[in-house]
């Protein structure tokens, strides 16, 4: 008798509770066994230096798996292979199907478009006509060639030429009044009362300062857009011709950020009017005498309006009242236990993410794959039903989420309420059902206001500049240049939201700010700035400004070398 045949023997002798008992712990023990080989496979990767996939997506092969959990769900039979048309179009040569609409493969290299940089014709001749001239030939035709190339960056010195005058002598009894000239003031007065006048000079962004404000905003939207950090802009200027130190350029961006940080608050105090707002946070490190401490950046998004960031020492409870000081209404944000006070008196209201819920099922995938896409297809359908809303009104929102998607949600939770009696405590898939269990009412909140998002997405995706420039300037300086980059961020995150040219809006923003009234700053926000850029005083107070005159001058008529 096999090892087998006497198992299978000795189990048909036990009685049934006995044999029930013994069948829930080899079900222990086959879980067990799996999460011990993944444990396995995980620790070989790290030994390796290897990392997986970044983008939380199913494997290829399991595509088919998902799209009939998903009918499934939905209360849908998928449709057999023998049902399929004969009359259905064919694809023609050239197309690719990709999930229900057809491309046409790629044929060659895309055009580049050059409609907005300036052009230089240049002429090649034949040898033969350069040596016998024009006149002994007869023109045909022309081979043209388009070719993109680089020059050196057109810094240039402005030299602001303000001459003095001085009113030519009049015989008069009276005593000489001074008076100022248009557009220009009175310097001194001589003791035979001979006025001298010159024009006023210009105002800079920066008091007395040496740049102006086109090297000032590309500056800015170098590092903290292109995340360059300072030792490389010292070379990039410098092979540009101009060698400015770090010190330097920390200290105009300093002084800029006084100069925009009404604005900000301005924009965050437009914010707070809004009925919710995302919020999410990362770390940064932050110079230290002894050794790097660590800081934390906070990300508010408005959405459709204002991308926000703020610095903090902390990552606490105080941190957290602090920056949403003021603020009443619905926070999409993680469950983080550093929000829970703020929901206590109702002021707040939390609305949890989907998408956090989701990846926490994506996780169990490896230990528990059966469970887990059941999860992946409940959480899936939800997310299918948004993206086919995604342009509805705020009550077609609600209706829709009313009849498609609350009954996906109550199977849900049903199905998480029966799998939690089952798996095994501290399992992937345990941690990820007993999340959506404990956060339950706040992941059906998006129910009650067709305003809500499914996700916190939106914040993450913003947060990832700070996670990019962290990458490249591995540190701030200071709390101080932590708030520097906070302001700064949230004017750039701002200028992506709304599609503008961050480079050109800023030179317009620092030519505008040192005497814009500040009854109206919140007109100069990256969410209100193309409105305003069309008011006959905005393009009045522009042209006025003799830097931004003469670079848009340059740049139409660039000067011979």
């Amino acid at each position: 008798m096999s090892d087998d045949e006497r198992i299978a023997a000795l189990k048909a002798a036990l009685d049934e509770p006995t044999r029930a008992a013994l069948e829930r712990l080899e079900g222990a023990r086959d879980e067990y066994k799996k999460l011990y080989q993944l444990l396995l496979e995980e620790n070989a990767k790290l030994k390796r230096g290897l990392t997986g996939q970044a983008a939380e997506k199913l494997p290829k092969n399991d595509a088919q798996l998902t799209l009939a959990v998903l009918e499934m769900l939905l209360g849908k039979q998928p449709p057999s292979q023998d049902a399929a048309s004969d009359d259905e179009p064919k694809l023609k040569r050239g197309e690719t199907e990709v999930t229900g609409y057809t491309r046409n493969k790629p044929s060659g290299r895309d055009a580049l478009d050059t409609a907005n940089l300036p052009e230089v014709s240049i002429e090649l001749l034949p040898e033969e006509v350069k040596r016998l001239g024009l006149d002994a030939f007869e023109q045909i035709g022309v081979e043209e060639t388009r070719v993109v190339e680089h020059r050196k960056s057109s810094l240039v010195v402005l030299v602001i030429r303000r001459p003095k005058f001085k009113a030519k002598a009049v015989q008069s009894t009276q005593a000489p009044q001074p008076v100022a000239a248009a557009g220009g003031e009175v310097e001194a007065e001589t003791e035979l009362g001979v006025r001298i006048l010159a024009a006023s000079a210009p105002e800079l962004p920066i008091v007395r300062g040496l740049a102006g404000p086109g090297l000032l905003a590309d500056s800015i939207v170098k590092r903290w857009d292109d995340h360059d950090p300072l030792n490389r802009l010292e070379r990039i200027y410098e092979r540009d011709g101009l060698r400015i130190a770090k010190s330097t350029l920390c200290g105009w961006h300093e002084q800029l950020a006084q100069l925009c940080d009404p604005l900000v608050r301005a924009m965050r105090k437009d914010a707070m009017q809004l009925p919710y707002l995302c919020v999410d946070a990362t770390g940064v490190l932050v110079l230290h005498p002894e050794r790097c401490k660590r800081g934390h950046f906070w990300v508010l998004v408005a959405p459709s309006l204002h991308v926000l960031f703020e610095y903090t020492e902390r990552h606490n409870k105080s941190s957290v009242a602090h920056v949403m000081r003021d603020y009443q209404g619905y926070l999409v944000a993680d469950a983080h236990v550093v929000y829970d006070h703020l929901y206590v008196d109702g002021r707040i209201v939390e609305v949890a993410c989907w998408f956090h819920a989701r990846r926490y099922h994506y996780k169990a995938l490896a230990s528990d794959p059966e469970r887990a896409r059941t999860a992946l297809g409940h959480i899936g359908a939800l997310f299918r039903i948004e993206r086919e809303i995604a342009d509805a009104s705020r009550s077609k929102k609600e209706a829709v989420r009313r009849a498609r998607s609350k009954p996906v949600l109550d199977k849900y939770f049903a199905w998480c309420a029966q799998q939690a009696e089952v798996v095994l405590d501290e399992s992937p898939i345990q941690k990820a059902i007993q999340y959506s269990l404990n956060h339950e009412q706040a992941l059906r909140r998006f129910l009650d206001d067709g305003r809500l998002p499914l996700s916190n997405n939106v914040s993450e995706r913003e947060l990832r500049r700070e996670a990019v420039g962290r990458r490249n300037w591995l540190f701030v300086g200071s709390d101080d240049g932590a708030e520097v980059n906070a302001v700064f961020v949230s004017l750039l995150a701002s200028c992506r939201l709304h599609d503008i040219e961050p480079r050109e809006y800023l030179r317009d923003l620092f030519c505008l700010l040192p005497d814009w009234p500040q009854t109206r700053l919140l007109e100069l926000a990256p969410a209100y700035w193309k409105q305003t850029a069309e008011q006959d005083d905005t393009q009045q107070r522009l042209a006025a400004n003799v830097f931004r005159r003469a670079v848009l001058e340059l740049d139409s008529h660039p000067p011979r070398t």
